[in-house]
């Protein structure tokens, strides 16, 4: 099995963060080890440093993370209208099998509304398809951020997209290339889970890695259940 992050600022992470990529692949080396058993791909491998307000840092908490393990396909500000240009060359650059994908919050907030939101999702989904007929992906829905509780019209938009990120899921799902929807933590808190209202901090990050591990263990056997 080869994953394939794709994500935005909560998922690429800034400098010191672990990241829930970190978790995810503390996970994987506990369920699916030894030689052949994964591999974690991707053309990028950098944090976002505020400073240079780019992906420049390597600075990952988890001093233990190797390399090679860091790779991904995540962007600070990028959102599915970003990545959907991109998946098709690194789906087949990397040989990527699985895509565990966390994306849309930063697509409603400043550039797309949830009908064009979820028109990205499917031009995602056809180029991620194009380069591999069977690959398989793990959607995450929106998190809405503390933005939420004060924009009325932007909390509509969230709960908008993640009903047509389910109807998505459920008209493209294939038996060759199969697509989840993973379920968002009952217990995730913005407000004690993050470290401003958006981006997790330690205790989001253990959520974020659980709800794609248990997705994947539940509906396809693969891995097991998350174990913190």
């Amino acid at each position: 099995m080869r994953f394939l992050f794709v994500g935005d600022s909560m998922t690429i992470g800034r400098a010191g963060d672990f990241t829930w990529r970190y978790r995810m692949w503390q996970h994987l080396e506990a369920v699916l080890p030894g030689p052949g058993g994964y591999e974690i791909t991707g053309p990028r491998t950098a944090l976002y440093e505020p400073a240079d307000d780019a992906a420049t840092s390597h600075a990952y908490a988890g001093r233990d993370f190797p390399a090679a393990a860091r790779r991904h396909l995540a962007g600070w500000g990028e959102g599915w209208l970003h990545m959907a240009p991109l998946v098709g060359e690194a789906v087949t650059a990397a040989r990527a099998d699985v895509l565990l994908i966390s994306l849309g919050l930063i697509d409603l907030g400043f550039y797309t509304n949830s009908d064009q939101t979820a028109g990205n999702v499917r031009a995602f989904l056809t180029a991620a398809r194009a380069a591999n007929p069977r690959v398989r992906a793990v959607m995450l829905p929106v998190i809405p951020n503390v933005r939420a509780e004060y924009d009325a019209p932007f909390a509509a938009e969230c709960a908008r997209f993640n009903e047509l990120l389910a109807k998505t899921v459920a008209d493209l799902d294939t038996a060759s290339s199969p697509l989840l929807l993973a379920t968002v933590p009952e217990s995730y808190d913005i407000h004690r889970d993050t470290y401003d209202g958006t981006h997790p901090g330690p205790t989001g990050e253990h959520k974020l890695a659980a709800a794609f591990a248990d997705a994947m263990h539940q509906a396809w056997g693969l891995g097991g259940p998350y174990r913190p």
